[in-house]
């Protein structure tokens, strides 16, 4: 615990962040259904959070409960809006509630010009580079947020993570396939935890709490916090 930290706190963390997933739907229609959740939000919402897929989803609110921080309650509503190309059709779907909103995002790099012509085209703004798109709220994840947490975390750590899940020995073996065994462990470990939706959701809420517990949060996702809740 940290130095100062009160007990009540604590828990109401642990709280919040055994919340993120409950309720999320597992299998072919989760996609549809974590959207489908979302958008019935949106009318109450101050801010809306664009970001490509329910993983991110599920980082960016384990993030968020992680601080303390209640999204329904500060009517944050984080929209999977299915893939960075959707962006500009959903902006420019929302019609006037776009403007009485804080709009912000989360996306890959190699979406990141997507995004930018999505924003545009829904007259947003004009972001020609990443930091207009951060000065518009918009964060770019280099390569992408499973990169960032490995990364933030360092591969023992991850490693780790995947031990206390028993999964560690899935993994191993796929260290010692033809295609993956020369490959650096960063990479190895982005597709193991690429390879199956539930995976990928299971392992973005497990790392973003490690990242939250050891204060390395990414980069590109500490900034888009401080963008929704600016105080």
């Amino acid at each position: 615990m940290a130095t100062g930290e009160q007990p009540m706190d604590a828990a109401r963390r642990r709280e919040l962040a055994r919340r993120v997933l409950d309720g999320y739907a597992s299998g072919p229609d989760a996609p549809v259904q974590a959207t489908a959740d979302a958008l019935v939000k949106i009318d109450r919402a101050v801010a809306l959070v664009l970001v490509e897929g329910v993983s991110d989803q599920i980082a960016v609110e384990t993030a968020a409960a992680g601080r303390g921080w209640d999204f329904d309650a500060e009517r944050v509503a984080v929209v999977p809006i299915g893939g960075a190309h959707a962006t500009g059709r959903f902006l420019t779907g929302l019609g006037p509630l776009r403007s009485r909103v804080r709009l912000a995002g989360l996306c890959d790099l190699a979406e990141a010009d997507i995004v930018r012509r999505g924003l545009a085209a829904a007259g947003v703004g004009t972001p020609r580079t990443r930091t207009d798109l951060a000065d518009l709220g918009f964060f770019v994840c280099v390569d992408d947020l499973e990169d960032e947490l490995i990364r933030a975390l360092g591969v023992q750590t991850v490693e780790t993570v995947l031990d206390s899940q028993g999964d560690l020995g899935s993994f191993r073996t796929l260290q010692g396939q033809p295609a993956w065994r020369d490959r650096r462990p960063a990479a190895q470990l982005r597709r193991f935890m690429g390879s199956g939706s539930r995976r990928k959701s299971r392992y973005a809420r497990l790392l973003v709490e490690a990242a939250v517990a050891r204060d390395t949060l990414p980069r590109p996702l500490d900034r888009l916090l401080a963008f929704v809740r600016p105080d």
